[in-house]
């Protein structure tokens, strides 16, 4: 897509943002090897942004070495996402590469610590960051998703064309992270990115079907949650997934959050969260997935060990000792 066509709202962006996107595009061209990272414990974003980034590379550099790394998800892959690859430690001793650095704002998130032994390092992202670990980098807090900020990166990129499939994977990125564009950080600007991937060709109902396709074990672990939740005196919904009930639903830590959403449209409910136990011996704890229908959200997040978006946020305790405390954190908010 040539740059005259863009939206002028995507043109805009790229022309406001003309000196970060030019270092990415020449340390892209720079390196003959590259590999493409993101966060711990992938969602649709981390994942979309990064296949959709791998997409790009592959078919606009067709003479270099592209790779992608970091840890499968439990349900999406290779369901919806091709499982990432098993590079050997020989490969990163040997060779020079540039690591591109998808949807995670700090070190200690990365899903694959071999990035530190990159010749370079950019990266893409729409998290606060406590300090960069990248050389050249564009981070934007307002974007909905990492891959809505990717997209237009590639998408201002002179002589360069997004194909279909690039397109497929930065769209389920954004979709993932707006939640079905019905978050406050949907902008004009998510919309016109979106009409730019839709243009590729894309279907829609197929695409929609194969993010979102349940099975048996999601429609009983639902029952549980509708049957088992919570709401605080301010109107804070949430549900516990101990590692019993978790075995007993056949389920993973990672799908405990499958349902937090169920509580979004709920007259009286300002905010609402999951709280897992992931029995993990190296990081025991309970994972909460936070989420909101204004109010920002992110500063308990924080306060509890974790971070996010006004909206969407992450955090865990370490034993249900403290979830009263938690819980009176998030209701004080809505007081």
């Amino acid at each position: 897509m040539a740059a005259s066509k863009l939206d002028p709202i995507i043109a805009a962006y790229g022309k406001e943002h003309k000196k970060e996107f030019h270092a990415i595009y020449r340390a892209i061209e720079r390196y003959e090897k590259i590999v493409v990272f993101r966060h711990l414990k992938p969602d649709y974003d981390a994942m979309g942004s990064q296949m959709g980034m791998v997409a790009f590379l592959k078919d606009n550099f067709p003479e270099k070495e592209i790779h992608f790394v970091g840890d499968n998800h439990v349900s999406f892959t290779p369901r919806l996402f091709p499982e990432t690859e098993n590079l050997p430690e020989s490969w990163f001793k040997e060779n020079k590469f540039l690591a591109i650095i998808m949807d995670v704002g700090d070190a200690e998130r990365i899903a694959d610590p071999r990035f530190k032994r990159a010749s370079y390092k950019v990266k893409i992202d729409h998290h606060p960051c406590k300090k960069e670990v990248a050389r050249a980098s564009v981070c934007d807090l307002e974007m909905a998703a990492a891959a809505e900020l990717a997209a237009d990166l590639l998408l201002n990129w002179k002589g360069k064309t997004l194909s279909r499939e690039a397109a497929y994977w930065f769209y389920i990125g954004i979709v993932g992270d707006s939640g079905r564009f019905l978050f406050s950080s949907t902008s004009p600007h998510t919309f016109a990115v979106a009409q730019a991937l839709l243009a590729t060709g894309l279907e829609l109902p197929p695409l929609y079907q194969k993010m979102y396709e349940k099975n048996v074990d999601s429609l009983r672990s639902l029952a549980y949650v509708l049957g088992n939740f919570h709401v605080s005196p301010h109107g804070v919904a949430y549900y516990c997934l101990p590692k019993n009930v978790q075995d007993e639903l056949h389920i993973t830590p990672e799908q405990g959050k499958e349902h937090v959403n169920t509580f979004s449209n709920i007259e009286g409910i300002n905010a609402w969260c999951s709280i897992t136990e992931d029995p993990n011996p190296k990081d025991y704890c309970w994972r909460i997935s936070i989420r909101s229908k204004g109010m920002d959200i992110s500063g308990v997040a924080f306060k509890w060990e974790g971070g996010g978006h006004k909206q969407a946020s992450g955090a865990k305790i370490k034993s249900l000792d403290q979830l009263d405390e938690f819980i009176a954190d998030l209701d004080a908010l809505f007081a």
